[in-house]
């Protein structure tokens, strides 16, 4: 039986970055009793906070630790997804990068059905969220919580990478949040002083002594209670109960701010989703909802590693003189958020916006960081920024203590293939330019051998690995497969809400905390209103 409870307005499911978005926002009203309950550790890991140790967060503790069914197009790998499981979710766990997408792919969301979702409508709560180290102007604020700095300590390598890039005719792109992402050039991130700086940074830590908010941390929900069809609370678990149960009941409303897995895995797991697959599982409906778990995209990033003939990349960037540094200037290799530069690119005849997304490391990454050779070297991927494939998440079981299974169905239409070779080739080109004559040693992936489009894609297939960006499966419309009404509230029941990237009717254009960051603070808002 579940153990005693407790009861607040909302309760949020999920200290992500929407989550703690959620928890700020609701909680500035001193007559809203806000719950927060997070199934992950808090954020006490050195490593969160150092940006450059980012990837040795991976498959930790704070790591859901995710990984996908076979991929038929990808030589039936199974691809490793890690997931924050921690105080700031994914934030905690990123590489920090600060890109808001393009205004196109929000006027989609609109023309969808959406409305209040446009890109003019969206800009103001991109710059409610931020406070800019540049300043402020059209398209920047510095009054949000979010710090977003330049990188503190570019390495030569990533400049090279931006000379290179226009070398081959791409412009230098010193905003990519302007308007117009053509172009190459540094990532802002979301740092401070040389540190991460996370959604709990930002939001929730600054906020824990509002009497009215509580965050619970080693909390994993398992389900969503209702009566009828409205929805009355959440079932959890306590890791410091030895799995205990217990409730929360909401007396407003409960928000699934939990991403885009564990989401719709909770929707399933309660009773709301497709009513075969619940059957299934011999779980009662509540909602016929087909689209829950549905329309899962991602961005699918390859790259190409080079050796660096001089000794300046990011290969010794813990050495007790780096750390030395780091510690007390906040200055040094190890403020680095790894994929330091990038950029946005056309590769096809008709494309009227950037289609392939550029990630430039002054380092080898290859799985993730965990097949890096020994050495120095530098590393360059390239995406789709609007894949056509679309996957799912659907339960192993009633057990919601199962991992779901993943299918992100990755390069199943081929024009994602088409245009993601072609992203390579453009990559390839660019570190060929003259500006890496100087650095540029053996190709270490895909190796001088893989000259065809045979060989090149044979390389994608082989070593292609997500760039962490799962949404879309609890999407916003009025369609058969939408799952959430333009105010995320989910169809047909009352009292819940979808808050997180899982509500993106399509992929945003670029990394996408920044946009789930955004729609925290609109959704906020419509709970506030009463909308």
């Amino acid at each position: 039986m579940p153990g005693s409870g407790r009861a607040a307005d909302y309760v949020i499911v999920g200290a992500g970055p929407a989550g703690c978005v959620l928890a700020n926002r609701l909680s500035a009203d001193a007559d809203t009793e806000v719950l927060l309950l997070e199934a992950g550790e808090p954020d006490e890991r050195r490593e969160i906070g150092i940006p450059a140790a980012f990837s040795k967060l991976f498959q930790s503790g704070v790591d859901w630790n995710y990984h996908t069914d076979p991929q038929s197009e990808l030589n039936d790998r199974e691809l490793y997804w890690p997931r924050g499981k921690t105080l700031g979710g994914s934030s905690s766990i990123n590489a920090m990068i600060y890109v808001r997408g393009q205004p196109e792919d929000y006027d989609h969301w609109a023309e969808l059905g959406n409305e209040g979702w446009g890109y003019d409508d969206v800009f103001p709560y991109f710059k409610r969220a931020e406070h800019n180290e540049r300043g402020p102007s059209d398209y920047h604020a510095i009054s949000g919580p979010r710090n977003v700095a330049d990188p503190q300590s570019p390495n030569e390598l990533s400049e090279a990478f931006v000379d290179a890039g226009r070398a081959v005719g791409l412009p230098h792109n010193e905003d990519f949040n302007a308007g117009d992402q053509e172009g190459v050039g540094l990532y802002q991130v979301t740092q401070t002083d040389g540190r991460r700086h996370s959604a709990a940074d930002a939001y929730l830590k600054p906020v824990l002594d509002r009497p009215n908010l509580t965050a619970v941390t080693g909390a994993r929900a398992t389900r969503v209670r209702f009566d009828g069809t409205d929805a009355v609370g959440v079932e959890y678990a306590r890791d410091d109960a030895d799995g205990r149960h217990a409730t929360a009941d909401a007396t407003e409303e409960v928000v699934l701010s939990a991403g885009a897995i564990n989401s719709p895995q909770l929707l399933l797991l309660s009773g709301v989703g497709p009513a075969d697959h619940l059957a299934d599982h011999g779980i009662n409906v509540v909602a016929d909802l087909p689209g829950v778990g549905r329309n899962l995209q991602d961005h699918l990033q390859v790259g190409i590693n080079y050796e660096c003939e001089k000794p300046i990349s990011l290969a010794d960037a813990d050495s007790i003189r780096n750390l030395l540094k780091y510690l007390v200037l906040k200055t040094g290799p190890l403020t680095s958020n790894i994929a330091e530069a990038g950029g946005f690119a056309t590769v096809t005849e008709d494309a009227d916006r950037p289609e392939i997304q550029f990630h430039f490391g002054p380092s080898h990454f290859v799985e993730h960081g965990f097949g890096n050779p020994d050495g120095h070297g530098f590393s360059l991927g390239a995406l789709r920024l609007r894949p056509d494939s679309r996957g799912r998440v659907t339960l192993e079981s009633a057990d919601p203590f199962d991992e779901p299974a993943i299918d992100p169905q990755y390069l199943t239409e081929d024009t994602d293939l088409e245009v993601l070779l072609e992203g390579v080739k453009l990559a390839r080109a660019i570190v060929q330019a003259e500006p890496f004559d100087e650095y540029r040693g053996a190709e270490v992936l895909p190796g001088p051998d893989a000259q065809s489009d045979a060989a090149l894609i044979e390389h994608i297939r082989e070593t292609a690995e997500t760039l962490y960006h799962p949404v879309g499966t609890c999407k916003m419309g009025d369609d058969e497969l939408a799952v959430v009404d333009d105010r995320l509230r989910v169809h047909g029941l009352e009292g819940l809400r979808v808050v997180d990237a899982s509500v993106m009717p399509t992929i945003t254009s670029g990394n996408t905390d920044a946009p789930t960051t955004m729609i925290a603070e609109k959704a906020a808002d419509f709970v506030r209103n009463g909308a």
